[in-house]
């Protein structure tokens, strides 16, 4: 009994969870585990429901505009917002690469490329999302008809803003931690602690918002 309780403490005071990871990252795993879930179900309602609908909405029809160049240029700004996210997930792999090493500099450099890289994001999500709105678009209105012509009904639109959304709120999120951690970084808070820890476990979340994003451009704009 007694060398029980030494077991568990053991883990318990060392930060460690009966499963050898560290505790805090087996409750982000938790947390990126429940979250899969819920753009799960987002995705499966929205799959379910397009699948039964006799026609839909073209993608290469609705998402066919850049900015500054006008219409005619199907998914290509999408596929630019695609990059960029991609590279921003390259960039914190990068940070987590130079937190391993202990390199205060290397870690804060390249947190700030991510950052970067979320704020571009979401300023191309806003214009997407301003320039649908101008089109008519928005929760229960869907001015873009259907693939074969007929009247369409406002599900698409309802299900683009919605899921688009919660995944934009979940970036929006990571840059705001990101930003915190960032300083924490510079400040130095990492290095008294003797690691970076912190920045892995926060690239586990950006790294699950990237690959989310990959769903929702296969559901959204290639299908």
């Amino acid at each position: 009994m007694a060398q029980t309780v030494a077991a568990n403490t053991k883990w318990w005071s060392g930060g460690k969870s009966p499963f050898n990871v560290e505790y805090g990252k087996l409750m982000m795993w938790y947390f990126l585990m429940s979250d899969a879930f819920t753009f799960g179900a987002f995705l499966i309602a929205y799959g379910t429901v397009r699948v039964s609908s006799i026609s839909w909405p073209d993608p290469n029809f609705v998402f066919q505009s850049f900015p500054f160049l006008g219409n005619g240029l199907p998914l290509v700004f999408v596929s630019l917002m695609t990059f960029i996210l991609i590279v921003s997930s390259v960039t914190m792999v990068l940070a987590v690469h130079e937190g391993h090493h202990g390199n205060k500099k290397g870690v804060v450099k390249w947190m700030i490329w991510t950052i970067i890289g979320g704020l571009a994001f979401l300023s191309c999500q806003a214009w997407e999302w301003n320039h649908l709105h101008h089109e008519g678009a928005w929760w229960g209105r869907n001015p873009f008809p259907n693939a074969d012509g007929t009247v369409a009904s406002s599900n698409f639109a309802n299900f683009f803003f919605t899921i688009t959304g919660f995944h934009g709120f979940h970036v929006f999120s990571g840059v705001v931690i990101n930003i915190i951690v960032t300083i924490m970084a510079w400040r130095g808070v990492f290095e008294r602690r003797g690691h970076y820890l912190m920045i892995e476990k926060i690239g586990l979340y950006w790294h699950f918002v990237d690959l989310v994003w990959v769903f929702v451009f296969l559901f959204f704009y290639l299908v």
